[in-house]
C-alpha cells in the first residue's frame, strides 16, 4: 500500500480479502472512519482529543466521525474523566454488540464454528470431532451450525453478522497417512473450493485464510501484539504451523508460505534431521498414546478439557521442546523477533509445560551470535484459529490493515 501524504488524507480502503459471494453487503466504510474504530479498538478506549493526537486528523473531523459512529451504534461512551481544568473527557470504546461475526476453524481432527463480537469474544460455539475431514461434512456442520447459532439470536442481533471466515489448513490432502486416513480418503480436497462452496450455502460474505496465519492474526490483534511488533509465531495443532509478524504485520511473503514453520529442518532425539512437524504436533503425542495402548480420542472432544497423560505426554513435550528450540534459535539467526510466541490447541497448564520446556532446551543450545528473542506463552489460546477466522469479516468491512494502523499513528507521532 502506498504511504499517505499529510494527516487528513483523501480515503482510501486497505486491501482486504475477497469475499466469495454472500448477501448484507454494506458500503465499504470511509478509511477514517475504520481508522477511529482501529484505534479505539487497539487502544480500548479513547476521548476525541486522544483520537486527534493519535491520528492526526482534526479535532472537527474526529467529532464528525465519532457522532456517525455513536449514532450507528458501533461507539459506546464510557464514564466522564475530569481533569483540573475544562470538560471532562468522554473516552469512546467499541459497543461490542454492534457486530457479530463467525469463524469457522477446520483441523484435520475436528472443526469449531464460533459467533465472535466486535472485541473479539466468543459469544456462542459447536464443536465436531471426526476421524479425517471430508468436504460433505464439513459443509453440512457449517451450514446446520449457522442455521443453529443464528436461531439463539434476534432479528436486530441477525442484522449485525458481517459474515464468515474459515481457517483451514492448505493442502489438506497432505500428511493424510500421519492422521490415520484411508489411503486416497483426502484426495477428493483436490478438487475442492471450500470457501466458494461454502459461500454458495450461506447468506453471509465468505473470507478464507490458512489456519496458522489465522491464529498468528488473532495474536497479533488480541493477543501480544501490541508488545512485539516482530515475533515468530507457532501454534501446535494436529500439524504445527505458524506465521512471521514484522513491523506489527503478518509477513507472508512472495507466494503466501512464509512462516509455515512446520517444514523447518531439526534434529530429532537419534540424532536425524527431521521437519518440525514430525516432533511438535499433536497427531506425534497421539500415536504415542495409541502405541501405549491409551485411547487418544480425548484430545479432540475440547482443547480445554485435557488429562495428564503422564509419561508419554511429559516425553512428547521434552521432544517438542528441543525441537522447538532449535527452530527460535534458527529463527532468531535471520531476523532479530523480539520475542517468539508459542500457543497450540491444549489447555493453559499445557501451554506453559512446553513453554517452560523450551526455554530450558533453548539455554542448552551454542547461542553465539544469536540475539535470542523472549519465549513466551501466545494469550488468544486454543480458539485462535477460529478467532483469526471471524476477525477476517470485521476487518474487511470496519477496521484498518493492522500495519496501516501503525504506520499511521507513527506519522502522527512525528508531525
Amino acid at each position: 500500500m502506498s504511504s499517505l501524504d499529510g494527516p487528513e488524507h483523501t480515503p482510501v480502503p486497505p486491501p482486504i480479502l475477497n469475499p466469495a459471494g454472500g448477501a448484507n453487503q454494506v458500503r465499504v466504510r470511509a478509511y477514517n472512519e475504520r481508522l477511529v474504530l482501529s484505534l479505539v479498538r487497539l487502544y480500548g478506549a479513547l476521548s476525541k482529543a486522544d483520537i486527534a493526537r493519535r491520528s492526526g486528523l482534526s479535532a472537527q473531523t474526529v467529532s464528525v466521525i465519532m457522532r456517525v459512529l455513536e449514532k450507528e451504534g458501533l461507539l459506546s461512551r464510557g464514564a466522564p474523566v475530569r481533569g483540573r481544568v475544562g470538560q471532562p473527557s468522554i473516552p469512546m470504546h467499541l459497543n461490542a454488540d454492534a457486530v457479530y461475526s463467525f469463524g469457522l476453524k477446520m483441523g484435520r481432527r475436528s472443526a469449531d464454528l464460533v459467533l465472535m463480537d466486535f472485541v473479539g469474544r466468543i459469544r456462542m460455539q459447536l464443536h465436531r470431532t471426526y476421524a479425517y475431514p471430508l468436504p460433505e461434512e464439513i459443509l453440512a456442520f457449517v451450514t446446520s451450525g449457522i442455521q443453529e447459532l443464528e436461531d439463539r439470536l434476534d432479528d436486530k442481533q441477525r442484522g449485525r453478522i458481517a459474515g464468515l471466515g474459515i481457517a483451514a489448513p492448505f493442502e489438506l490432502w497432505n500428511w493424510a497417512e500421519e492422521v490415520g486416513a484411508p489411503p486416497g480418503a483426502m484426495e477428493v480436497w483436490r478438487d475442492v473450493d471450500l470457501q466458494a462452496d461454502i459461500a454458495a450455502r450461506v447468506s453471509h460474505p465468505v473470507f478464507m485464510q490458512n489456519d496458522a496465519t489465522s491464529a498468528c492474526g488473532a495474536e497479533l490483534v488480541f493477543g501480544v501484539g501490541p508488545s512485539y511488533p516482530d515475533f515468530v509465531y507457532f501454534f501446535i495443532g494436529s500439524f504445527i504451523g505458524g506465521g512471521i509478524v514484522l513491523n506489527s504485520a503478518i509477513f507472508s511473503g512472495r507466494t503466501g508460505t512464509a512462516g509455515a514453520i512446520g517444514p523447518l529442518p531439526v534434529r530429532g532425539k537419534n540424532g536425524d534431521t527431521m521437519q518440525l512437524l514430525e516432533i511438535a504436533s499433536i497427531f506425534v503425542l497421539e500415536n504415542m498414546l495409541r502405541e501405549r495402548g491409551i485411547d487418544p480420542e480425548p484430545l479432540w472432544y475440547s482443547a480445554d478439557d485435557w488429562v495428564d497423560f503422564g509419561e508419554p505426554m511429559e516425553t512428547w513435550i521434552q521432544d517438542s521442546a528441543k525441537a522447538l528450540a532449535q527452530a527460535i534459535v534458527a529463527a532468531a539467526s535471520i531476523v532479530d523477533f523480539s520475542a517468539a510466541v508459542i500457543d497450540g490447541g491444549f489447555p493453559q497448564w499445557v501451554r506453559s509445560r512446553v513453554v517452560q520446556a523450551t526455554i530450558d532446551e533453548a539455554a542448552k543450545l551454542d547461542l553465539q551470535g544469536v540475539v535470542m528473542p523472549e519465549i513466551i506463552e501466545g494469550a488468544v489460546g486454543a480458539q485462535a484459529r477460529a478467532i483469526g477466522g471471524a476477525s477476517l469479516p470485521i476487518f474487511a468491512r470496519y477496521l484498518t490493515d493492522q500495519n496501516v494502523l501503525f504506520k499511521e499513528v507513527d506519522h502522527a507521532e512525528r508531525t
